[in-house]
């Protein structure tokens, strides 16, 4: 009787528990819900309704080689930034990996500083830097390289330099976490085995870092499919992206339906990306620190 007794006030303490515990979670899960399942749920209901329920918005968005070509140039953009911002921020994080001392709160910092400044001033910076009187091309005409000022901005070519720019931290931050993981025992038994500095860099260091360059590939992929400041300044509205479709629609032609329909497949898209990576990747291999 007495163990029935202390089970019984066991699960009656059990109860008391999680109701305390959903009790105290209820504000932030009515948080969640009012800013995000609400407002996803209502653009979902939106992308199917034309008069009433219909798919008329996305027979459209599939037959309309306007959003195709529009997708296409997305994708293309976000493949060279995550591409080109790999290439400059793997150095840089090793640099920060195995700086001593100050050096490495040095370069931490200038990776950080430009992140905390807003998106729009560094956008109107570079738009600054890059227009036909800029700094880079009177530079350029000065020392004798070019005749005429080149057209860096107001295309895509500015928009990709801009965005490898913002995005940039974004890709050394989960590429030097990994790297700081790294065991440096790992390192100095390669090179005891005879291996040169490249060979164990090759066969130890860089598979070892592999974790962080998808984390970091992924976020700068991700976050470039719905950048919408950049693109809409430095493409001067030659080089459309998805997320100005989504804002014309709503801005110029008020389609509220049109714009909910390429909102689901942008959004489908970054879901079956983050899935896809989360098979391979857990998070906590990128950002724990044992």
């Amino acid at each position: 009787m007495t163990a029935l007794r202390e089970a019984d006030q066991a699960r009656a303490f059990e109860r008391r528990e999680h109701a305390l515990m959903t009790l105290l979670a209820f504000p932030a899960f009515a948080v969640v819900f009012l800013l995000l399942v609400l407002p996803l749920g209502w653009l979902f209901v939106q992308s199917f309704w034309d008069g009433g329920p219909s798919l008329n918005h996305y027979v459209r968005l599939f037959s309309d080689p306007v959003y195709f070509n529009t997708f296409l140039l997305t994708f293309r953009i976000s493949f060279i930034v995550t591409f080109v911002a790999l290439i400059l921020a793997y150095p840089v994080a090793y640099a920060a990996t195995v700086a001593k001392g100050p050096w490495r709160a040095l370069i931490l910092a200038f990776v950080l500083v430009p992140f905390w400044t807003s998106v729009l001033v560094r956008a109107y910076a570079w738009l600054i830097l890059l227009q036909r009187s800029g700094v880079v091309n009177s530079t350029l005409r000065d020392v004798g390289l070019i005749d005429r000022p080149l057209s860096l901005v107001h295309n895509e070519l500015g928009t990709i330099i801009a965005t490898v720019h913002i995005l940039l931290p974004f890709m050394i931050l989960p590429i030097q976490a990994t790297m700081a993981k790294i065991p440096r025992d790992l390192l100095t038994a390669g090179a005891s085995l005879g291996g040169s500095p490249f060979h164990v860099f090759r066969r130890v260091f860089l598979p070892l870092s592999l974790p962080g360059i998808l984390a970091g590939c992924t976020l700068v992929f991700v976050l470039c499919l719905g950048f919408y400041i950049t693109p809409e300044l430095m493409g001067g509205g030659r080089t459309v992206m998805v997320s100005m479709v989504i804002s014309r629609n709503i801005e110029l032609y008020q389609a509220w339906g049109a714009a909910s329909a390429v909102s689901v497949l942008l959004l489908a898209i970054v879901v079956v990306i983050f899935w896809t990576v989360s098979r391979f990747l857990p998070l906590d291999r990128v950002f724990s620190t044992k």
